[in-house]
């Protein structure tokens, strides 16, 4: 088969990697960030997130899941919100914490949530407060025991971030009722 896509790689990517670098996704993770720390790893609506950053919030989102919610290796964790600068903190949190990532579309019916929530034996869930009216539907008739809610501007600096949560919730009014509310997934920048 002809890997014509092998074109368009940049010169300093290589076209085959060695499966046995690294023993897991964690170790592989923790070392691409140590390597590339300040260099920026996300961007989303303008604000940048360096491997540093992502490395230090995963780190603590970690921590959080494992001291404060006492989930164990292998617990599973959903996961509910759309390409934010939170999703690749709960994920590699979550991986970090040595549990499994359960990804969940945040356009799920409450019957489809229900399903996959219950299906993976998530005990956790990461969620945009703007998806918890569909949760607050089904969550008693799951597995699920520990809800964090995020909203969509908290890791953006502070006067945007509470800008664009105020225009979700008052101009759009995509803010719905929510069930609980956590500690945020982690500090604001």
């Amino acid at each position: 088969m002809e890997k014509v896509w092998l074109n368009r790689y940049p010169s300093d990517v290589p076209a085959e990697i060695d499966p046995d670098a690294h023993r897991s996704l964690v170790e592989m993770f923790e070392h691409s960030v140590q390597q590339y720390a300040d260099q920026t790893a996300f961007i989303n609506m303008g604000q940048v997130m360096t491997f540093r950053k992502l490395e230090e919030r995963s780190r603590a989102f970690a921590a959080y899941l494992q001291n404060e919610l006492k989930l164990k290796k292998g617990d599973r964790v959903a996961i509910m919100m759309p390409n934010l600068l939170q999703y690749p903190i709960a994920l590699f949190g979550i991986l970090r914490a040595g549990c499994v990532a359960v990804n969940v579309n945040p356009l799920y019916t409450p019957r489809e949530l229900e399903h996959q929530l219950t299906d993976s034996g998530a005990s956790a869930i990461v969620i945009v407060s703007n998806f918890a009216h569909t949760l607050e539907k089904v969550v008693d008739n799951t597995p699920v025991k520990h809800v964090i809610l995020t909203n969509l501007g908290e890791q953006l600096p502070r006067a945007k971030g509470t800008l664009v949560n105020f225009v979700v919730k008052y101009v759009k009014k995509w803010y719905l009722n929510t069930i609980c509310r956590m500690p945020p997934l982690c500090e604001k920048p």
